[in-house]
């Protein structure tokens, strides 16, 4: 008799960090599985760590190496750690991909930005809807989040039904879209649920998020109080924030100025799906100095401090056309993501130098997580009360609590698992039980590395240590034919005596050369290599520091 399939979950980014997330399940057995893969998103680079790196995303060569078997590509919802990463890596799958209306239209949008984007068809689910993608059939499940049209997932196989919760919160008041469907998983937890595969952000925050009603209430109090220009700065995506900043400013009789191209964009796609219906037009930037102090309101992009977005133009006095001065008032309606805390900070700085009043998120309530709470996560539990429970989307601590917080619960079995890591959810004994290739992709100008990419290691050294070049002209027979040249980049100009340290390397260059042998004189790739050792052996005396040294040895 035939074994029965089993069915396996495979976290390839999202598990252990927050971003870059990619899902996937296989249904099969271990010489062929079909595959379903969940959201394709990016990470945003570290300038410190990785210098020059724009973007992350999930290494996806197990995907490409099973590309036939791949059925499809659903999105959870249009964020960028969920989305953010389909333009680049879609050629290398050629995959179906299915989306609700506004993350298929916000999808579009973004790749008509593009210069020369690949065409890539988005099939459109309604919301609540299902569809049948090879052996999975998946359901998309309204929940409230950050960003319109968020689903969790019902996939239902063969084996049992898994429910992927994406990006979620309980939000009964959530301005904009439904709230999450409480009706809906109640019924798929009496049906029986085999996994919850669940986001861990808010793992560690006691309690239950704020609505997004709340956020509303307190900015238009702060707009209605405000004397001067008022700027806001949010999410882009955040089109319930941006409605609750919109309504504020038509109840103070302000009109709304949008500021920054990312913000339009998601302007124009929320009024195309029918989610601002009912808020009146906004302003280009071009009518901001029209109008009198008291009665214009910025909805600008720039919450985490990118250098080249609205608010850091603004804060650094060098926008064309916006400008704040003394007594007028920004509100950061958003929350600092970790790693962005330095640049957030400069700007909050700018502003405040300009006299400007800034208001964040520690003063007042402005802003809500779009992500559960421990009562949340505690409800889901007892909603669905499945038999094995799987945190993702969070940093090993999240993880950690929220194993924590569904054994307490009762769950049977908490699994925790790493990026790679294929567990087999049932039928049987639920486990670990393979690793698939897992790992990251850099974003490097229009080029894409893995993460053992030489350039990356290379430049954070050249960060650190700076750069030294010696160029060599030597005859045949093994003599120099002219002086050596130096050029040292990063460098110190004198060491602690006061000696000039470009003249010091000069000299080992020129002693490095007359003490070696004239057959290795004669060996190019033998004398570059002694050259480089002896000037980074001398730097590193004179300075404690050892650079990168390049060597180029012309014969002549």
């Amino acid at each position: 008799m035939a074994r029965p399939d089993e069915l396996t979950f495979a976290p390839l980014g999202g598990v252990g960090e927050i971003g870059m997330n990619l899902s996937i399940y296989g249904l099969g057995n271990r010489h062929q599985r079909a595959w379903l893969a969940v959201d394709l998103g990016v990470s945003f680079g570290d300038e410190e760590h990785l210098p020059g790196i724009d973007l992350m995303m999930p290494d996806i060569r197990f995907l490409e190496k099973e590309r036939n078997n791949l059925m499809g590509l659903v999105l959870t919802h249009a964020h960028e750690d969920h989305f953010g990463a389909i333009i680049e890596l879609w050629p290398k799958l050629q995959c179906p991909i299915y989306a609700t209306q506004f993350s298929a239209a916000l999808f579009e949008a973004k790749c008509a930005a593009e210069r020369d984007p690949p065409r890539i068809p988005v099939t459109v689910i309604p919301s609540g809807g299902r569809v049948d993608i090879g052996p999975f059939n998946v359901e998309f499940i309204p929940v409230a989040h950050s960003i319109p049209e968020s689903h969790a997932l019902a996939i239902k196989t063969e084996v049992g039904t898994v429910l992927h919760t994406g990006d979620w919160k309980i939000d009964p008041t959530p301005v904009i879209g439904p709230p999450t469907d409480e009706r809906r998983l109640r019924e798929l937890g009496d049906a029986g649920v085999l996994a919850l595969v669940g986001d861990s952000t808010n793992a560690v925050r006691e309690g239950r998020s704020p609505s997004e009603a709340e956020v509303a209430k307190t900015i238009a109090e702060l707009v209605k109080g405000a004397k001067g220009r008022v700027a806001v700065t949010t999410f882009a995506s955040n089109v319930a924030r941006m409605k609750a900043v919109a309504d504020a400013a038509k109840a103070a009789d302000r009109e709304v100025v949008v500021v920054g191209r990312a913000m339009e964009r998601v302007v124009q796609v929320a009024r195309e799906c029918g989610y601002l219906n009912g808020v009146q037009n906004f302003r280009g930037t071009d009518l901001y100095g029209h109008f009198p102090p008291d009665k214009v309101l910025a909805l600008c992009t720039g919450s985490q401090g990118e250098p080249r977005a609205a608010l850091a133009r603004i804060a650094n006095d060098d926008h064309p056309q916006v400008t704040l001065n003394k007594g007028d008032t920004v509100i950061f309606s958003s929350r600092t993501i970790p790693g962005n805390e330095k640049a957030v900070g400069a700007i909050i700085n700018g502003l405040v130098t300009q006299g400007v009043e800034v208001i964040t998120d520690r003063d007042h309530l402005v802003h809500v997580s779009g992500h559960p709470r421990r009562d949340e996560l505690r409800d889901i539990i007892s909603w669905v009360r499945p038999q094995v429970l799987i945190p993702v989307h969070g940093e090993a601590l999240h993880l950690a609590e929220h194993a924590k917080l569904a054994r307490a619960a009762g769950v049977a079995k908490v699994l925790t698992c790493r990026n790679g890591d294929l567990v087999k959810l049932g039928p049987g004994e639920p486990g670990i039980i393979d690793e698939l290739p897992a790992g990251r992709l850099y974003k490097d100008g229009t080029i894409l590395e893995d993460a053992k990419s030489r350039a990356v290691v290379e430049r954070r050294r050249m960060g650190f240590a700076g750069c030294a070049f010696v160029a060599i002209a030597m005859t045949e027979q093994g003599e120099l034919a002219d002086d050596p040249e130096v050029d040292l980049v990063g460098v110190p100009e004198k060491n602690t005596a006061g000696e000039m340290i470009d003249e010091i390397v000069f000299d080992v260059v020129v002693s490095t050369i007359e003490g070696l042998p004239r057959a290795r004189r004669r060996d190019p790739d033998a004398l570059a290599e002694s050259v480089r050792r002896a000037v980074r052996a001398m730097l590193n005396e004179q300075w404690g520091k050892k650079p990168i040294c390049l060597v180029h040895v012309l014969t002549v």
